[in-house]
């Protein structure tokens, strides 16, 4: 079992649930399966996203601040990053969690869907019905061991589905307030297309600046608000999307070597593409290739 985040894992320790197993899945995305019983939970404003899918149980579970109840296997919560909420524990249930960071789902909404992440905003759900993605859960997520490095590829694939399924069925319109500052689309459309096309090259905030009409300081807040990720991050994530396709490339009945692909993807040795791989996904980018 790999170490989860000591805020997430006290999350619901402090109530008593015991923690059957976890798993980093790469930069500000875990996992973890509990289970609980005659107890009490809360959530005061946690800093990250989590959904909820019931495995075993749940039926006497009550969401107190809502008097919500109606739980049971197969049911979804989403609990959005910084709502608060109480829960009475009824009998037994055993559950799995995925937690998100916020800007790991920016980054999602911009390089999977190609929308300003600062216009939809994940709804709150309590016992929610959702076969799709309690079908992905069991299916492609508990088979998986998830402290081995076999399946950590398989892992963090259908981690990123299940992101996909919550900006596509349970995101909607953001703040009622108009979204102001930030990129307009067309420029950050085509700073992100500029990123794309010179990810080999060694990119500066001063290029991408210009390429947007801004000041390297404006450029930099702007960006931000626009992709949820600081220019440098989302440039280094767009790397190693770009290098997870090469890894799994033939040409010519050759696989590219580790080195072709660090200098492919902008990286400045293989050493430290090796790094920056590992520390996205959790795998080396030879054992990413070997577990492909």
């Amino acid at each position: 079992m790999t170490e989860l985040n000591p805020d997430v894992r006290d999350a619901l320790s402090r109530t008593g649930a015991a923690l059957l197993r976890s798993a980093e899945i790469g930069r500000g995305l875990s996992l973890a399966e509990w289970q609980n019983r005659d107890n009490r939970a809360r959530y005061d404003r946690p800093d990250h996203h989590t959904l909820s899918l019931y495995l075993e149980g749940g039926e006497g579970v009550v969401r107190e601040d809502g008097a919500v109840s109606g739980g049971g296997p197969d049911k979804l919560c989403l609990l959005p990053a910084g709502h608060e909420s109480r829960w009475l524990i009824g009998g037994p249930l055993r559950m799995v969690h995925l937690y998100v960071a916020p800007e790991t789902l920016a980054y999602q909404a911009v390089s999977a869907l190609d929308v300003d992440p600062r216009t939809i905003s994940l709804r709150e759900l309590t016992f929610a019905e959702d076969p799709a993605t309690a079908m992905l859960v069991r299916g492609a997520v508990l088979p998986l061991d998830w402290g081995a490095g076999a399946d950590r590829m398989a892992l963090g694939a259908a981690c990123h589905l299940l992101l996909h399924a919550l900006l596509r069925r349970h995101a909607g319109p953001g703040a009622e307030r108009a979204v102001k500052g930030g990129l307009a689309p067309a420029v950050r459309r085509r700073v992100a297309e500029l990123i794309e096309a010179r990810l080999a090259e060694a990119l500066s905030l001063e290029v991408l600046a210009e390429a947007a009409g801004l000041s390297t300081f404006h450029f930099a807040k702007m960006f931000k608000a626009s992709f949820g990720l600081a220019p440098h991050r989302y440039v280094t994530e767009r790397r190693i999307a770009r290098a997870k396709d090469l890894l799994a490339r033939d040409l010519s009945g050759r696989w590219v070597s580790l080195a072709e692909v660090a200098l492919a993807c902008g990286f400045a040795s293989q050493s430290h593409f090796t790094r920056r791989f590992a520390q996205a996904t959790g795998l080396t980018p030879a054992a990413w290739r070997g577990a492909s």
